[in-house]
Parts: structure tokens; sequence; C-alpha cells
């Protein structure tokens, strides 16, 4: 059984969303500890897989993917087969950054991050020479008001 996140823990959390990778030194002192006592709660956190991985955001527009689109897909077979082959197809594809099984008139929601119309079709085109399904809807970006926001804690 994972232990309770105290104040302690959550203002650690806090810090690491906003800013990655501080020092230890310099995480310590924000939030009141020693290093060695930082270093120990770190250490927990990542063991009791509240800190699954450091990572490093990118901002997408810098890089040239400056179209983002939901992707809606229903399909007509649920096997395990079927999933197992949709699933390895769609983890192939770097352009798809989020990939949900969703409850309602469509079984998946996909993010997929191009550069432009015709990378973000090259991408389709990928999915659906791969996979029966029975609907895709395609829904693109005009505007990104809120992206990768912190998590609450």
């Amino acid at each position: 059984m994972a232990r309770k996140i105290d104040q302690t823990d959550r203002a650690i959390l806090r810090i690491l969303q906003k800013q990655g990778t501080p020092s230890q030194r310099e995480l310590a002192e924000k939030v009141g500890l020693s290093q060695n006592a930082c270093w120990r709660r770190l250490n927990a956190l990542r063991e009791d897989g509240v800190i699954a991985h450091d990572t490093v955001r990118l901002n997408a527009s810098a890089l040239g993917l400056t179209l983002t689109v939901f992707v809606l897909m229903r399909t007509r077979h649920h096997s395990r087969e079927w999933f197992e082959t949709f699933r390895k197809v769609v983890g192939s594809i770097p352009n798809i950054v989020d990939f949900y099984r969703i409850a309602g008139e469509y079984d998946y929601l996909l993010k997929v991050v191009a550069c432009d119309m015709n990378d973000f079709d090259r991408v389709y085109q990928q999915i659906i020479s791969k996979v029966e399904l029975d609907a895709i809807t395609s829904y693109m970006t005009m505007e990104t008001l809120a992206d990768n926001r912190d998590l609450p804690v």
C-alpha cells in the first residue's frame, strides 16, 4: 500500500511540474527540508509510482508541429486480437501523442501533432491501411488555450 501524500510531498510535486529538474539543494530549500530528507521523499514518490518519469516539455510549434488534430474512431470489432493490432499500429506512429479508449458514440480518441495537413494525412493513411474502422472524424485545432497543464496536487 502506498503511503499518504502529505503537504510537503505536494509542494515537491508542484515544483517539479513547474520547473522540471531543479537541483536537489534548490528543491530542498524551496520546501524547507534538508537535502537528505528531500532525496528520501523523492525516492519514495518514485517508488510509489507518483513520479512516473522525469521529462521535459517541448514546444511543438518550435519543432514545426503546428497542427494538432483530435481524432475520434469507432470500430465494429471489439476482440482482444483486433485491439492489440490497433494498439500496435497507433503506438508505432510518433505523431500520435495521446491515445484513449473512451465511452460514448466513439470508441477511441487520439491526439495527433503534425507539421501540416499533408503530414496529418500521412498519419491517417497509416492507420486506415492497417486497421479496419467503422467511422472516423477529425477535429483540427485553431488555437491552443491550455495544453499539458499541471496536475492539481
